[in-house]
Protein backbone atom coordinates (compact mmCIF):
# COMPACT_ATOMS: atom_id res chain seq x y z
CA UNK A 1 0.00 0.00 0.00
CA UNK A 2 1.11 3.25 -0.83
CA UNK A 3 2.09 6.11 2.01
CA UNK A 4 -0.61 7.94 0.52
CA UNK A 5 -3.08 5.83 0.52
CA UNK A 6 -2.21 5.29 4.80
CA UNK A 7 -3.14 8.57 5.31
CA UNK A 8 -6.16 9.17 7.97
CA UNK A 9 -9.04 10.63 5.92
CA UNK A 10 -9.33 13.26 8.14
CA UNK A 11 -5.71 14.55 6.56
CA UNK A 12 -7.43 14.70 2.62
CA UNK A 13 -8.98 18.38 3.87
CA UNK A 14 -6.57 20.48 4.70
CA UNK A 15 -6.32 24.36 5.61
CA UNK A 16 -3.31 24.92 2.28
CA UNK A 17 -3.46 27.60 -0.81
CA UNK A 18 -4.80 24.47 -3.14
CA UNK A 19 -8.03 22.58 -2.85
CA UNK A 20 -9.52 19.95 -5.05
CA UNK A 21 -12.65 21.81 -5.29
CA UNK A 22 -10.00 23.89 -7.45
CA UNK A 23 -9.95 21.42 -9.88
CA UNK A 24 -14.03 20.80 -10.13
CA UNK A 25 -15.36 22.63 -13.75
CA UNK A 26 -16.72 26.06 -13.02
CA UNK A 27 -20.36 26.59 -13.70
CA UNK A 28 -20.51 29.79 -16.57
CA UNK A 29 -23.73 30.53 -15.67
CA UNK A 30 -22.26 31.74 -12.11
CA UNK A 31 -19.93 34.55 -10.57
CA UNK A 32 -18.56 35.46 -7.51
CA UNK A 33 -17.21 39.07 -5.95
CA UNK A 34 -15.79 39.25 -2.40
CA UNK A 35 -14.32 42.06 0.07
CA UNK A 36 -12.01 41.62 2.60
CA UNK A 37 -12.94 43.03 5.90
CA UNK A 38 -12.27 46.71 7.08
CA UNK A 39 -11.06 48.70 9.69
CA UNK A 40 -12.07 52.22 9.25
CA UNK A 41 -9.63 54.66 10.01
CA UNK A 42 -9.72 58.43 10.25
CA UNK A 43 -6.55 58.58 7.48
CA UNK A 44 -8.38 56.95 4.89
CA UNK A 45 -6.05 54.12 5.38
CA UNK A 46 -6.78 49.87 4.38
CA UNK A 47 -6.70 48.12 7.51
CA UNK A 48 -8.03 44.58 7.80
CA UNK A 49 -8.55 43.04 11.61
CA UNK A 50 -7.49 39.34 10.16
CA UNK A 51 -7.58 37.68 7.16
CA UNK A 52 -10.18 36.83 4.72
CA UNK A 53 -12.36 34.02 6.42
CA UNK A 54 -15.21 33.69 3.55
CA UNK A 55 -14.68 30.44 1.39
CA UNK A 56 -17.30 29.34 -2.23
CA UNK A 57 -17.52 27.18 -5.14
CA UNK A 58 -19.62 26.99 -8.14
CA UNK A 59 -19.02 24.06 -9.79
CA UNK A 60 -20.75 21.79 -12.69
CA UNK A 61 -20.78 18.23 -11.82
CA UNK A 62 -23.28 17.52 -15.43
CA UNK A 63 -25.60 19.14 -17.38
CA UNK A 64 -28.24 18.23 -14.87
CA UNK A 65 -26.69 18.64 -11.57
CA UNK A 66 -24.75 21.81 -10.34
CA UNK A 67 -23.32 22.94 -6.65
CA UNK A 68 -22.68 25.84 -5.45
CA UNK A 69 -21.78 26.73 -1.70
CA UNK A 70 -20.86 30.29 0.37
CA UNK A 71 -18.61 29.70 3.79
CA UNK A 72 -18.40 32.41 6.34
CA UNK A 73 -16.02 31.27 8.80
CA UNK A 74 -14.66 32.84 11.93
CA UNK A 75 -11.76 32.45 14.25
CA UNK A 76 -9.41 31.66 11.16
CA UNK A 77 -9.66 29.53 8.02
CA UNK A 78 -9.69 26.29 9.33
CA UNK A 79 -13.34 25.09 9.44
CA UNK A 80 -14.70 27.07 6.61
CA UNK A 81 -11.52 25.39 4.27
CA UNK A 82 -12.32 21.83 5.50
CA UNK A 83 -16.34 22.20 4.92
CA UNK A 84 -15.78 23.83 1.46
CA UNK A 85 -13.78 21.10 0.48
CA UNK A 86 -15.63 18.14 2.20
CA UNK A 87 -19.03 19.68 1.54
CA UNK A 88 -18.77 18.75 -2.39
CA UNK A 89 -16.83 15.52 -1.44
CA UNK A 90 -20.29 14.84 0.26
CA UNK A 91 -22.47 15.51 -2.55
CA UNK A 92 -21.14 14.92 -5.67
CA UNK A 93 -18.87 11.84 -5.52
CA UNK A 94 -21.74 9.62 -6.21
CA UNK A 95 -24.09 10.20 -3.02
CA UNK A 96 -27.05 11.16 -5.68
CA UNK A 97 -27.15 8.16 -8.00
CA UNK A 98 -30.36 6.33 -8.29
CA UNK A 99 -31.76 9.79 -6.07
CA UNK A 100 -35.03 10.42 -7.63
CA UNK A 101 -37.33 11.74 -4.86
CA UNK A 102 -37.29 15.30 -3.14
CA UNK A 103 -36.72 13.65 0.15
CA UNK A 104 -33.69 11.91 -1.23
CA UNK A 105 -31.96 14.52 -2.83
CA UNK A 106 -33.27 16.28 0.77
CA UNK A 107 -31.32 13.83 2.79
CA UNK A 108 -28.59 13.75 0.90
CA UNK A 109 -27.89 17.17 1.68
CA UNK A 110 -29.00 16.44 5.28
CA UNK A 111 -26.40 14.09 5.04
CA UNK A 112 -23.78 15.65 3.95
CA UNK A 113 -23.58 18.39 6.82
CA UNK A 114 -23.67 15.56 9.14
CA UNK A 115 -20.45 14.26 7.70
CA UNK A 116 -18.54 17.53 7.67
CA UNK A 117 -19.43 18.10 11.37
CA UNK A 118 -18.17 14.63 11.98
CA UNK A 119 -15.25 15.10 9.82
CA UNK A 120 -14.54 18.11 11.05
CA UNK A 121 -14.53 17.22 14.65
CA UNK A 122 -12.81 14.17 13.81
CA UNK A 123 -9.83 15.82 12.40
CA UNK A 124 -8.91 18.20 15.40
CA UNK A 125 -8.26 15.14 17.77
CA UNK A 126 -4.69 16.55 18.28
CA UNK A 127 -5.55 19.44 19.10
CA UNK A 128 -8.14 17.99 21.60
CA UNK A 129 -5.33 15.69 23.41
CA UNK A 130 -2.63 18.66 23.24
CA UNK A 131 -5.40 20.46 25.24
CA UNK A 132 -6.01 18.11 27.70
CA UNK A 133 -2.63 17.45 28.27
CA UNK A 134 -1.63 21.43 28.71
CA UNK A 135 -4.73 21.06 31.30
CA UNK A 136 -3.04 18.58 33.48
CA UNK A 137 0.08 20.15 34.22
CA UNK A 138 -1.49 23.34 35.90
CA UNK A 139 -2.49 22.55 39.36
CA UNK A 140 -6.41 22.18 40.49
CA UNK A 141 -7.34 25.27 42.96
CA UNK A 142 -5.74 28.20 41.16
CA UNK A 143 -7.47 31.42 39.78
CA UNK A 144 -6.73 32.86 36.34
CA UNK A 145 -4.68 34.98 37.50
CA UNK A 146 -2.60 33.07 39.30
CA UNK A 147 -2.90 30.50 37.08
CA UNK A 148 -0.64 33.18 34.62
CA UNK A 149 1.48 34.22 37.13
CA UNK A 150 2.68 30.93 37.92
CA UNK A 151 2.23 29.18 34.41
CA UNK A 152 2.26 32.22 32.23
CA UNK A 153 3.68 30.28 28.68
CA UNK A 154 0.94 27.27 29.66
CA UNK A 155 -1.74 29.84 29.58
CA UNK A 156 -0.69 31.09 26.47
CA UNK A 157 -0.53 28.06 24.76
CA UNK A 158 -3.58 27.00 26.43
CA UNK A 159 -4.94 30.58 25.20
CA UNK A 160 -4.09 29.93 21.71
CA UNK A 161 -5.18 26.09 21.51
CA UNK A 162 -9.05 27.43 22.29
CA UNK A 163 -8.74 30.12 19.65
CA UNK A 164 -8.36 27.25 17.11
CA UNK A 165 -10.42 25.12 18.31
CA UNK A 166 -13.35 27.44 18.18
CA UNK A 167 -12.35 28.01 14.70
CA UNK A 168 -16.34 27.56 12.74
CA UNK A 169 -18.48 28.31 9.53
CA UNK A 170 -22.12 29.33 8.70
CA UNK A 171 -22.94 27.52 5.25
CA UNK A 172 -25.40 27.82 2.68
CA UNK A 173 -25.70 24.98 -0.34
CA UNK A 174 -27.71 25.30 -2.73
CA UNK A 175 -28.20 21.85 -5.60
CA UNK A 176 -29.59 22.38 -8.76
CA UNK A 177 -30.56 19.14 -9.64
CA UNK A 178 -32.88 17.85 -12.46
CA UNK A 179 -34.24 20.97 -13.49
CA UNK A 180 -35.11 21.81 -9.45
CA UNK A 181 -33.15 23.81 -6.98
CA UNK A 182 -33.03 22.64 -3.17
CA UNK A 183 -30.60 24.97 -0.87
CA UNK A 184 -29.24 24.28 2.57
CA UNK A 185 -28.71 26.56 5.23
CA UNK A 186 -26.36 26.57 9.02
CA UNK A 187 -25.65 30.06 10.74
CA UNK A 188 -26.43 33.34 9.09
CA UNK A 189 -25.63 33.12 5.32
CA UNK A 190 -28.34 33.80 3.04
CA UNK A 191 -29.98 32.49 -0.10
CA UNK A 192 -32.08 34.63 -2.10
CA UNK A 193 -34.31 33.41 -5.51
CA UNK A 194 -35.23 36.78 -7.49
CA UNK A 195 -38.60 35.12 -9.90
CA UNK A 196 -41.44 36.88 -11.08
CA UNK A 197 -44.83 36.42 -10.27
CA UNK A 198 -47.96 36.20 -12.58
CA UNK A 199 -47.91 39.85 -13.13
CA UNK A 200 -44.25 39.80 -14.46
CA UNK A 201 -42.85 41.99 -11.09
CA UNK A 202 -39.39 40.20 -9.59
CA UNK A 203 -40.20 39.03 -6.31
CA UNK A 204 -37.12 37.96 -3.73
CA UNK A 205 -37.58 34.63 -1.97
CA UNK A 206 -35.44 33.64 0.82
CA UNK A 207 -34.64 30.29 0.79
CA UNK A 208 -32.70 29.99 4.12
CA UNK A 209 -32.99 30.41 7.69
CA UNK A 210 -30.68 32.50 9.83
CA UNK A 211 -29.94 30.87 12.91
CA UNK A 212 -29.31 33.44 15.30
CA UNK A 213 -30.75 34.95 18.80
CA UNK A 214 -33.49 37.32 16.70
CA UNK A 215 -35.19 33.48 15.58
CA UNK A 216 -37.92 32.76 17.50
CA UNK A 217 -37.74 29.01 16.60
CA UNK A 218 -34.30 28.82 17.77
CA UNK A 219 -34.64 30.47 21.13
CA UNK A 220 -37.55 28.31 21.37
CA UNK A 221 -35.04 25.06 21.03
CA UNK A 222 -32.64 26.78 23.38
CA UNK A 223 -35.49 27.39 25.72
CA UNK A 224 -36.35 23.47 25.89
CA UNK A 225 -32.99 22.41 26.48
CA UNK A 226 -33.17 24.55 29.76
CA UNK A 227 -31.04 27.81 29.02
CA UNK A 228 -31.80 31.11 30.36
CA UNK A 229 -33.01 32.81 27.16
CA UNK A 230 -33.79 36.30 28.54
CA UNK A 231 -30.27 36.22 29.48
CA UNK A 232 -29.03 35.23 26.16
CA UNK A 233 -30.69 38.06 24.38
CA UNK A 234 -29.18 40.53 26.64
CA UNK A 235 -25.91 39.29 25.97
CA UNK A 236 -26.33 38.42 22.30
CA UNK A 237 -24.01 36.00 21.93
CA UNK A 238 -24.30 31.81 22.67
CA UNK A 239 -20.67 31.48 23.93
CA UNK A 240 -18.12 32.78 21.73
CA UNK A 241 -20.47 33.18 18.67
CA UNK A 242 -23.99 35.07 17.70
CA UNK A 243 -25.27 31.86 15.88
CA UNK A 244 -26.97 29.03 17.09
CA UNK A 245 -26.23 26.49 14.15
CA UNK A 246 -22.50 26.53 12.40
CA UNK A 247 -19.94 23.74 11.26
CA UNK A 248 -17.28 23.48 13.25
CA UNK A 249 -16.10 25.36 17.15
CA UNK A 250 -15.58 22.19 18.86
CA UNK A 251 -15.78 25.20 22.27
CA UNK A 252 -19.35 26.01 21.78
CA UNK A 253 -20.14 22.23 21.71
CA UNK A 254 -18.25 19.36 23.18
CA UNK A 255 -16.91 22.06 25.35
CA UNK A 256 -19.76 24.19 26.00
CA UNK A 257 -20.07 23.64 29.98
CA UNK A 258 -17.40 25.95 30.23
CA UNK A 259 -19.39 28.61 28.98
CA UNK A 260 -21.65 29.88 32.48
CA UNK A 261 -24.38 31.02 30.34
CA UNK A 262 -24.66 27.40 28.43
CA UNK A 263 -23.30 25.52 31.53
CA UNK A 264 -27.23 24.75 32.40
CA UNK A 265 -28.06 22.59 28.92
CA UNK A 266 -29.50 19.16 29.00
CA UNK A 267 -27.53 18.79 25.39
CA UNK A 268 -25.33 20.68 22.99
CA UNK A 269 -27.12 24.00 22.23
CA UNK A 270 -25.22 24.51 18.78
CA UNK A 271 -25.66 22.11 16.14
CA UNK A 272 -24.67 21.82 12.57
CA UNK A 273 -28.26 20.02 11.49
CA UNK A 274 -29.26 22.22 8.12
CA UNK A 275 -32.60 23.96 7.11
CA UNK A 276 -33.19 22.52 4.07
CA UNK A 277 -35.49 24.13 1.39
CA UNK A 278 -36.92 22.76 -1.91
CA UNK A 279 -37.57 21.51 -4.74
CA UNK A 280 -38.09 24.38 -6.29
CA UNK A 281 -38.86 23.47 -10.24
CA UNK A 282 -36.57 25.86 -12.60
CA UNK A 283 -39.34 27.43 -14.13
CA UNK A 284 -39.14 30.90 -16.35
CA UNK A 285 -40.30 32.48 -13.59
CA UNK A 286 -37.04 31.76 -11.47
CA UNK A 287 -34.55 34.55 -12.86
CA UNK A 288 -31.38 34.61 -10.74
CA UNK A 289 -30.30 33.15 -7.10
CA UNK A 290 -28.38 35.44 -4.69
CA UNK A 291 -26.08 33.18 -2.31
CA UNK A 292 -23.88 35.35 0.33
CA UNK A 293 -22.09 35.61 3.44
CA UNK A 294 -23.57 37.69 6.64
CA UNK A 295 -21.24 40.58 5.75
CA UNK A 296 -23.23 41.86 2.52
CA UNK A 297 -26.75 42.38 4.10
CA UNK A 298 -25.29 43.53 7.50
CA UNK A 299 -23.58 45.68 6.17
CA UNK A 300 -26.32 47.39 4.01
CA UNK A 301 -28.89 47.17 7.18
CA UNK A 302 -26.04 49.00 9.40
CA UNK A 303 -25.38 51.61 6.55
CA UNK A 304 -29.11 52.37 5.84
CA UNK A 305 -31.07 51.21 8.26
CA UNK A 306 -33.28 49.56 5.89
CA UNK A 307 -35.62 46.73 7.35
CA UNK A 308 -35.78 45.68 3.30
CA UNK A 309 -32.44 44.36 2.89
CA UNK A 310 -33.26 41.37 0.66
CA UNK A 311 -35.20 43.33 -2.00
CA UNK A 312 -32.63 46.41 -1.58
CA UNK A 313 -29.90 43.86 -2.38
CA UNK A 314 -31.90 42.17 -5.40
CA UNK A 315 -32.70 45.92 -6.65
CA UNK A 316 -28.72 46.52 -6.62
CA UNK A 317 -28.10 43.17 -8.67
CA UNK A 318 -31.20 44.42 -11.72
CA UNK A 319 -28.79 47.27 -11.76
CA UNK A 320 -25.78 45.83 -12.18
CA UNK A 321 -27.24 43.19 -14.47
CA UNK A 322 -27.88 45.72 -16.37
CA UNK A 323 -24.68 47.52 -16.94
CA UNK A 324 -22.18 44.61 -16.38
CA UNK A 325 -20.86 42.12 -19.24
CA UNK A 326 -20.27 39.09 -17.32
CA UNK A 327 -22.04 37.47 -14.21
CA UNK A 328 -18.61 38.29 -12.24
CA UNK A 329 -19.08 41.39 -13.22
CA UNK A 330 -22.32 41.73 -11.51
CA UNK A 331 -21.63 40.06 -8.15
CA UNK A 332 -18.48 42.11 -7.71
CA UNK A 333 -20.14 44.99 -8.66
CA UNK A 334 -23.44 44.76 -6.08
CA UNK A 335 -20.06 44.09 -3.36
CA UNK A 336 -18.37 47.06 -4.63
CA UNK A 337 -21.23 49.24 -4.05
CA UNK A 338 -22.45 48.09 -1.02
CA UNK A 339 -18.75 48.80 0.35
CA UNK A 340 -18.49 52.17 -0.85
CA UNK A 341 -22.27 53.04 1.08
CA UNK A 342 -20.92 51.44 3.96
CA UNK A 343 -17.77 53.18 4.08
CA UNK A 344 -19.27 56.32 2.95
CA UNK A 345 -21.50 56.47 5.84
CA UNK A 346 -18.74 55.10 8.51
CA UNK A 347 -16.83 58.24 7.30
CA UNK A 348 -18.82 60.79 7.30
CA UNK A 349 -19.61 61.31 10.79
CA UNK A 350 -21.18 64.64 11.68
CA UNK A 351 -18.93 64.86 14.93
CA UNK A 352 -15.18 65.24 14.86
CA UNK A 353 -14.65 62.51 16.26
CA UNK A 354 -12.83 58.82 14.96
CA UNK A 355 -15.55 56.86 13.53
CA UNK A 356 -14.88 53.60 15.20
CA UNK A 357 -16.85 51.04 12.76
CA UNK A 358 -15.79 48.39 10.51
CA UNK A 359 -16.77 45.92 8.26
CA UNK A 360 -16.73 41.65 8.08
CA UNK A 361 -15.84 39.65 5.19
CA UNK A 362 -18.55 39.53 2.28
CA UNK A 363 -19.23 36.75 -0.46
CA UNK A 364 -21.73 37.07 -3.04
CA UNK A 365 -22.53 34.16 -5.14
CA UNK A 366 -24.46 34.68 -8.28
CA UNK A 367 -26.44 31.97 -10.41
CA UNK A 368 -28.74 33.11 -13.49
CA UNK A 369 -30.98 31.30 -14.90
CA UNK A 370 -32.87 33.47 -17.52
CA UNK A 371 -32.21 37.18 -16.32
CA UNK A 372 -31.08 39.29 -19.45
CA UNK A 373 -27.41 40.25 -19.13
CA UNK A 374 -27.92 43.46 -21.96
CA UNK A 375 -24.40 43.92 -22.15
CA UNK A 376 -22.83 40.12 -22.64
CA UNK A 377 -19.73 40.17 -24.60
CA UNK A 378 -20.29 38.08 -28.01
CA UNK A 379 -17.96 35.91 -28.67
CA UNK A 380 -16.68 35.29 -32.44
CA UNK A 381 -17.04 31.19 -31.58
CA UNK A 382 -20.36 31.66 -31.16
CA UNK A 383 -20.97 32.84 -35.24
CA UNK A 384 -23.44 29.85 -36.90
CA UNK A 385 -20.80 29.95 -39.69
CA UNK A 386 -17.79 29.62 -37.08
CA UNK A 387 -15.58 31.76 -39.40
CA UNK A 388 -13.23 34.32 -37.99
CA UNK A 389 -12.12 36.81 -40.59
CA UNK A 390 -9.41 39.11 -39.71
CA UNK A 391 -9.21 42.72 -41.67
CA UNK A 392 -8.46 46.00 -40.60
CA UNK A 393 -12.24 46.88 -40.22
CA UNK A 394 -13.36 47.31 -36.48
CA UNK A 395 -16.16 44.93 -35.24
CA UNK A 396 -18.21 46.05 -32.82
CA UNK A 397 -21.13 44.13 -31.19
CA UNK A 398 -23.55 46.97 -29.48
CA UNK A 399 -26.56 45.15 -27.37
CA UNK A 400 -29.65 46.56 -26.53
CA UNK A 401 -30.22 47.43 -23.19
CA UNK A 402 -32.88 47.03 -20.90
CA UNK A 403 -35.70 49.61 -21.76
CA UNK A 404 -38.81 51.44 -19.41
CA UNK A 405 -38.08 48.86 -16.96
CA UNK A 406 -40.22 49.50 -13.79
CA UNK A 407 -37.64 49.37 -10.66
CA UNK A 408 -40.51 51.18 -8.54
CA UNK A 409 -39.69 51.34 -4.47
CA UNK A 410 -42.04 48.47 -3.85
CA UNK A 411 -41.20 45.88 -6.66
CA UNK A 412 -39.07 45.34 -10.55
CA UNK A 413 -41.75 44.81 -13.17
CA UNK A 414 -39.92 42.91 -15.55
CA UNK A 415 -41.97 41.60 -18.28
CA UNK A 416 -41.09 39.99 -21.59
CA UNK A 417 -41.91 43.54 -23.64
CA UNK A 418 -40.05 45.07 -21.11
CA UNK A 419 -36.96 42.74 -21.88
CA UNK A 420 -34.67 42.50 -24.82
CA UNK A 421 -32.55 39.83 -25.18
CA UNK A 422 -31.78 40.58 -28.81
CA UNK A 423 -28.54 41.81 -30.19
CA UNK A 424 -27.20 43.35 -33.38
CA UNK A 425 -24.33 43.43 -35.00
CA UNK A 426 -22.75 46.40 -36.94
CA UNK A 427 -19.58 47.40 -38.74
CA UNK A 428 -17.91 50.58 -38.58
CA UNK A 429 -14.65 52.20 -39.96
CA UNK A 430 -11.94 53.60 -38.02
CA UNK A 431 -11.04 56.33 -36.57
CA UNK A 432 -7.94 56.59 -37.82
CA UNK A 433 -9.09 57.41 -41.06
CA UNK A 434 -11.71 60.28 -42.05
CA UNK A 435 -14.95 59.63 -43.30
CA UNK A 436 -14.65 59.90 -47.33
CA UNK A 437 -10.94 58.92 -47.43
CA UNK A 438 -10.58 56.59 -50.46
CA UNK A 439 -9.14 52.64 -49.74
CA UNK A 440 -6.66 53.38 -52.11
CA UNK A 441 -5.64 56.63 -51.20
CA UNK A 442 -4.38 54.88 -47.70
CA UNK A 443 -1.12 54.24 -49.03
CA UNK A 444 -0.45 57.22 -50.77
CA UNK A 445 3.52 58.83 -50.22
CA UNK A 446 2.93 61.64 -47.00
CA UNK A 447 3.53 64.99 -47.76
CA UNK A 448 6.73 65.94 -45.98
CA UNK A 449 6.08 68.55 -42.73
CA UNK A 450 9.47 69.88 -41.75
CA UNK A 451 11.18 72.26 -44.35
CA UNK A 452 14.82 71.52 -44.56
CA UNK A 453 15.75 74.55 -47.54
CA UNK A 454 17.53 76.71 -45.07
CA UNK A 455 19.63 73.46 -44.39
CA UNK A 456 20.32 72.60 -47.95
CA UNK A 457 21.17 76.01 -48.50
CA UNK A 458 23.69 76.20 -45.59
CA UNK A 459 25.07 72.97 -46.76
CA UNK A 460 25.66 74.22 -50.48
CA UNK A 461 27.52 77.65 -48.93
CA UNK A 462 30.33 75.86 -46.95
CA UNK A 463 30.85 73.86 -49.64
CA UNK A 464 31.56 76.91 -52.51
CA UNK A 465 34.04 78.25 -49.75
CA UNK A 466 35.47 75.03 -48.97
CA UNK A 467 34.99 74.59 -45.64
CA UNK A 468 32.79 71.66 -45.85
CA UNK A 469 34.12 68.38 -44.04
CA UNK A 470 35.16 65.26 -45.63
CA UNK A 471 33.91 63.16 -43.35
CA UNK A 472 30.29 65.61 -43.02
CA UNK A 473 31.12 65.14 -47.71
CA UNK A 474 31.03 61.41 -47.15
CA UNK A 475 27.30 61.54 -44.85
CA UNK A 476 26.23 64.38 -46.93
CA UNK A 477 26.19 62.41 -50.61
CA UNK A 478 24.37 59.77 -48.51
CA UNK A 479 21.61 61.10 -47.47
CA UNK A 480 21.06 63.23 -50.51
CA UNK A 481 21.27 59.74 -52.48
CA UNK A 482 18.16 58.54 -49.92
CA UNK A 483 15.94 61.66 -50.32
CA UNK A 484 15.99 61.21 -54.18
Amino acid sequence: MSAGAERPVSMLFQDSQYNWTDDLPVCKQSGVGFSTNQIYREDGYRQEEHPFEDRSFHCKYDDSTFLYAVFDGHEGTKAANFAMQRMAAEILLGQLNGKSTDEEVKEVLRQAFIAVEKGYQDSIGDLLAERASLQFDIPDGLTPYETYQKFPDLVDKLNALNCELSAGTSAVVALVYRGKLYVANVGDSRALLCKTDSNQVLRVVQLSLDHDLRNEDELLRLSQLGLDVESIRQGSHLGNQENTRCLGNYLVKGGYREFEELTASMAEPIIAEPEIHGSIELDESCRFLLLMSRGLYKSLEEATGTDQVNKELALIAVEQFRIQSTLTGVAQAVVDKVVRIHHDINMSNTQNTMTTGKRDDITLLVRNFNFPLSHALKSPTNRSDHSVRFNPVVQTAPINMLDNEDLSSTSTGITDDNVDTSTTETSTTSDLYPPGTRIAERNARIKPYVDFSEYYENVEKRRKEGTLPEAFKRSNAALSRHSL
